[in-house]
């Protein structure tokens, strides 16, 4: 790295801190901190939504995971084939519900509907699994830092972590939504010129299918099924794996649909999700493209890999980067993966903190909280988060061959039963308090089981079969066991407009069309 390099790094730091103590100089309560005031319109929204998913775990390790993963390659592009699918769950069910409460917390609903007990759990899950999600998102950040800088890889954690804590204490979600914006449009561009980089140095396109794995090209397996046969990545699995992981993680993650319920209104919160089901997959097949152009690079200059940390595939593309880019263009792809890592981390702190606020504190307490107090407590417990976040990175490293599936994993184990308790409290009337508290720990609890004793079963279904559990539990405990129960809460969905009904069915016949893709992908090489 050279001195116009550690310029644009410092003066994207910088400002972001800058424009954090700018943005919460206008907000006056937790509502502005949490949701900017529910003012903010779709499209930067969409861009957020999709940078914190598509931020610097996706940008390092889908790469990664594509050129140098032993079973690995495009067949990683199964799991993102049913997130339209799961955008049509959320807009048709789950968000026309959440923005009518005018709820800052997602779990609020929960309360309303089965009771406060449920509420708490469900959020204490939210807390402990993003916490430690989180802490896998700041260690992916963290080793482009040490490859790139040279430095210890603790210094580099207490870094990211730094920068990030400091503007989002300043600046709430809002900041959190404009920097995703810029820092989206950024990463984009360092993966267009990353691309053009190595097909240069590589001879062209038409050098990958004479140098990568025929294998590695593979999208789809219909051969496996990750029932038992320790093969993580057939289609069923990808597949259902994907869409009970996004829906959840979209529509009952307090991280994500914060964002969601700083819309203007449903209107514009339905916009940001349609965004994100038609323009999230080119995102991802341009990050594993990446992959196939580095893979074939290594195989052509095996030095290069054989430089890199044993067992380590996820240096790969920050070491190419350091290696290959040119001055300038390096601190640009680099404040690219940092603000993407801290977009993942300010957003997660922010709604650890609501969740925290809102689920815990108040119900703890169990007394009114005058504005002022409620900023100083939502900014202590964003700090508390933050301290949390870093401190659980330095213990990641091992969890999964890549980091991507670290991130993965550790969703998988909970948003299948968690999705499966607000998806029975919004189709049934039926779905009582008890019952929904024991699904939700049985499904978890099944699927940390099958994550520590049987490798066999791909983690990939732990979503399908958490949700499947879960929702047995809930509705043959709420038909058998559970004592009477009545809600006073009554949930209205109003019938959908025309469009929206074509939208639907657009993102249907594009899953079609993905699939058919992903089919004959290998045939273009």
């Amino acid at each position: 790295m050279v001195f116009l390099d550690w310029v644009i790094i410092i003066f994207y730091a910088g400002g972001l801190i800058v424009l954090g103590w700018w943005l919460g100089l206008k907000q006056k309560t937790s509502e502005d901190y949490y949701l900017a005031g529910r003012k903010l319109p779709w499209l930067p929204i969409g861009f957020s939504t999709m940078a914190t998913q598509l931020g610097a775990i996706s940008f390092i390790s889908a790469p990664a995971f594509v050129a140098l993963r032993e079973g690995g390659g495009m067949i990683w592009l199964g799991y993102e084939l049913a997130l339209p699918l799961a955008m049509i769950v959320l807009m048709a069910f789950l968000f026309p519900v959440f923005h009518s409460l005018r709820i800052i917390s997602v779990y609020e609903f929960l309360e309303r509907r089965y009771d406060e007990k449920t509420r708490i759990v469900m959020s204490l899950v939210f807390q402990v699994s993003r916490g430690l999600a989180t802490g896998v998102t700041v260690y992916a950040a963290a080793i482009v830092l040490s490859v790139t800088l040279q430095i210890p890889l603790w210094i580099t954690i207490l870094l990211i972590g730094a920068v990030a804590v400091v503007y989002e204490l300043f600046g709430g979600i809002h900041v959190d939504i404009v920097s995703d914006t810029i820092q989206m449009i950024v990463i984009l561009l360092g993966i267009i010129i990353i691309g053009l980089v190595g097909l240069h140095l590589i001879g062209g396109w038409s050098s990958i299918s004479e140098l990568i794995d025929p294998a590695r090209l593979v999208a789809v397996d219909f051969s496996a099924h990750g029932l038992g046969d320790s093969q993580d990545f057939g289609f069923l699995a990808l597949f259902l794996g994907g869409f009970f992981l996004y829906a959840s993680y979209y529509g009952c993650d307090q991280s994500q649909v914060q964002r969601e319920l700083s819309a203007r209104n449903l209107k514009e919160c339905k916009l940001s999700l349609l965004f994100n089901g038609f323009f999230r997959f080119p995102i991802v097949l341009a990050y594993c493209s990446v992959g196939l152009i580095l893979g074939a690079y290594v195989i052509q200059h095996p030095e290069f890999l054989g430089n890199l940390p044993q067992g380590r595939p996820d240096y790969l593309l920050p070491s190419f980067i350091l290696a290959k880019m040119p001055p300038g263009v390096v601190g640009l792809i680099f404040i690219a993966i940092m603000a993407a890592a801290m977009s993942s981390l300010d957003s997660s702190i922010n709604s650890l903190s609501a969740a925290t606020v809102e689920d815990i504190y108040k119900k703890i307490s169990k007394r009114k909280v005058e504005p002022e107090q409620e900023m100083r407590l939502s900014k202590m417990f964003t700090l508390f988060w933050g301290i949390f976040c870093i401190g659980f990175a330095f213990f990641v490293g091992d969890i999964s061959p890549t980091i991507i599936e670290s991130i993965n994993k550790i969703g998988s184990a909970f948003y299948g039963p968690v999705f499966a308790v607000f998806l029975a409290g919004i189709i049934s009337s039926k779905a009582k308090p008890l019952p929904a508290i024991v699904g939700l720990v049985s499904g978890v609890s099944v699927n940390l089981c099958l994550w520590l004793f049987v490798p066999s079963v791909s983690w990939l279904w732990w979503n399908a079969i958490g949700f499947a559990l879960a929702t047995a539990v809930i509705f043959m405990g709420s038909l058998l066991f559970q004592p009477a129960f009545k809600s006073s809460f009554e949930i209205k969905i109003g019938p959908e407009k025309r469009g929206w009904k074509i939208s639907y069915g657009l993102l249907i016949v594009y899953v079609v069309g993905l699939i058919l893709f992903l089919i004959f992908f290998p045939r273009l090489f």
